[in-house]
């Protein structure tokens, strides 16, 4: 899954989004770019090389922002100052009576003040994405690529922007899929499949019997593609939805990359498609929060609402004996953001059965870091392929 970066990106915008500050007694403003959707900091002072880490940490801290006019190069390691003092100053570890929710919420938390502080030094852009400061990168076809054409001026935060430059080297060098045995390329703002447990499920999950005469499968909110490359690679044909324009690109150049492009139909809806299938998969985001970035949206749900419009709609689109599989992780039950019940109540109250599911553990590193405050709601988590049924 992918989102669409709100208020801003360079392009006809309102004035509500639009930068103001003063300089040299002057009164400027430029574009506000924020993939975040968050308004334009009210506050804005120009700053060089000769500001203290001490006294910007101060202004940040304070709501100031920091519009940066010295050397690019200097920006960078100043954010890095920035990070060292938060690192110091926010709680580290876990109260072992703490619940793991409130564990959880505290982290959210703290990992909100720190993208606001750090998000505190700004970038200015001219046209066509250059920016005119010394030892600055050329970045044109980096941010060319996440936010489109730029005929005019803007400012981008520092941090968002280092997060542009990484998220262009995901989509160069792609990620390595097993079970492809070829590369997915993610877009900016779209959700890598770093963790291929899932993948696998998918993969390897026998196919439903009804399958074998109408082979017709949809994968709900499509994202990269990964899913339905691995249903079209299993002999189906997929219909493939998503709502973010970044993800159906992003879908759309992976499936002609992998030549399925005959067995995989890339289409633009809220959930469903219109009509029926022997097989609909959805792997929606696991965690019920409220996401606080672009890629955050690929893993918190808020409300469940992804989950529970799947779950919902699922009996009204499935072919006679068709089955829909629920690719969720238990994280949040082991967080305390969601019970099993929860879960298994608005399957009944969907007018679905559970057919059976298929378990696997994660493999990634943070189910093994100790030092992680959530380590062991980690470590017990469990990935799920939920086979579901109509009636």
């Amino acid at each position: 899954m992918g989102i669409e970066p709100q208020g801003g990106a360079p392009g006809a915008v309102s004035d509500a989004l639009l930068l103001r500050w003063v300089e040299d007694g002057a009164q400027c403003e430029a574009r506000w770019c924020c993939g975040a959707g968050l308004p334009p900091p009210r506050r804005v002072r120009c700053v060089d090389d000769t500001l203290r880490a001490d006294e910007a940490y101060r202004l940040a801290c304070e709501g100031t922002a920091l519009l940066w006019r010295g050397d690019f190069q200097n920006a960078r390691q100043l954010m890095q100052a920035l990070a060292r003092r938060l690192d110091k100053r926010l709680r580290k570890g876990s109260d072992a009576q703490a619940r793991p929710a409130d564990v959880f919420h505290r982290q959210r938390m703290e990992q909100a003040q720190r993208a606001r502080i750090l998000g505190a030094i700004l970038i200015p852009f001219d046209a066509r994405h250059v920016i005119p400061l010394r030892r600055a990168p050329e970045v044109a076809l980096v941010c060319g690529e996440a936010l489109g054409p730029a005929e005019d001026a803007y400012v981008l935060s520092l941090r968002e922007l280092l997060g542009l430059i990484g998220a262009h080297e995901w989509r160069r060098k792609g990620l390595f899929v097993p079970v492809l045995e070829a590369h997915i390329h993610p877009h900016y703002g779209v959700f890598s499949p770093v963790r291929g447990e899932y993948v696998r499920l998918v993969a390897e999950t026998p196919l439903p019997v009804v399958c074998a005469s109408s082979g017709d499968a949809f994968d709900i909110g499509t994202g990269t593609g990964v899913l339905a490359a691995v249903l079209a690679r299993r002999g189906l044909s997929v219909v493939a939805t998503d709502m973010n324009d970044r993800a159906l690109a992003c879908a759309e150049e992976n499936v002609n990359r992998l030549g399925l492009g005959q067995r995989i139909e890339i289409r633009r809806a809220d959930l469903f498609p219109d009509g029926l299938a022997g097989l609909v998969v959805c792997n929606p985001p696991w965690v019920p929060a409220k996401p606080t970035s672009v890629l955050e949206s690929a893993v918190y749900d808020p409300d469940s609402r992804m989950l529970k419009g799947f779950l919902a709609g699922l009996a009204g689109h499935l072919a006679p004996g068709g089955e829909g599989w629920l690719i969720l992780s238990d994280l949040a039950e082991h967080l305390g953001l969601r019970s099993r019940d929860d879960l298994l109540a608005w399957i009944g109250q969907s007018g679905l059965t559970v057919l059976g599911r298929r378990d696997v553990r994660p493999g990634h590193p943070r189910a093994a870091d100790a030092s992680d405050p959530l380590h062991a709601a980690r470590r017990a988590e469990v990935t799920s392929l939920w086979r579901l049924g109509a009636g």
